[in-house]
């Protein structure tokens, strides 16, 4: 008996050490696609905040690339998809893309297209909400208050869509803290964009009194 247990369990184990053998293999090779979908997303938010629209693009162009690559390795394996290095590298480069097609294209590449998880797809576009602030900011130190309005309001947008999915964390991981964090941060931004709106209309009213004022002096 002991020894029919044994013949069993050896060639269990052995098909079980192939198997997993397979599997080591294939999640280095994904962790080694993920870091590198993780580098160039990263850039190409750097590069978009500098304008460098055409650099940005190449490197998003590589990264879909990998993307593609890292999804069909996959496939076969979806106990390791759904890891957070998976996912963490993929939402990454969901932000890149939104931020790089709101910014140059003006519009927004949909979870279809970018072909994607619809996990990675949700916590990317809770993400971008954090870029859009720092290009309105920056807007908004430049006088350019029409426009940094303009990305508040994409905020605001992405912000209410995303908050009528009311499902446990279970089911969209990270999410609900991303809306909560997406909140605050457009209420800041809305505060920060009155105050600074307002000093420069004071600004020009100051202005136009000591012209004035000076006008009458000569």
């Amino acid at each position: 008996m002991v020894e029919g247990i044994s013949e069993v369990v050896e060639k269990d184990l052995e098909l079980i050490e192939s198997l997993l053998t397979i599997k080591d293999k294939v999640r280095e090779e994904a962790i080694r696609v993920s870091r590198e979908i993780t580098r160039l997303s990263t850039e190409a938010i750097r590069l978009v905040h500098l304008r460098k629209f055409n650099e940005a693009g190449k490197l998003l162009n590589e990264a879909s690339v990998a993307v593609k690559s890292l999804l069909e390795k996959l496939s076969d394996h979806p106990d390791l998809m759904y890891c957070g290095l998976i996912y963490g590298c993929l939402a990454e480069y969901v932000e890149a893309r939104m931020l790089f097609d709101l910014t140059y294209k003006r519009k927004l590449t949909g979870l279809q297209e970018l072909g994607v998880p619809y996990i990675p797809y949700l916590q990317g576009l809770g993400d971008v909400v954090g870029e859009l602030r720092r290009l309105a900011i920056d807007l908004i130190k430049a006088g350019s208050f029409n426009e940094a309005n303009l990305y508040i309001d994409v905020m605001e947008e992405i912000y209410q869509r995303l908050k009528k999915l009311s499902f446990p964390d279970a089911l969209t991981p990270g999410l609900r803290h991303k809306v909560d964090v997406a909140r605050r941060l457009i209420e800041d931004t809305k505060t920060l964009f009155i105050n600074a709106y307002n000093a420069s209309k004071l600004m020009e009213k100051l202005d136009l009194k000591s012209g004035y004022s000076k006008s009458n002096n000569v």
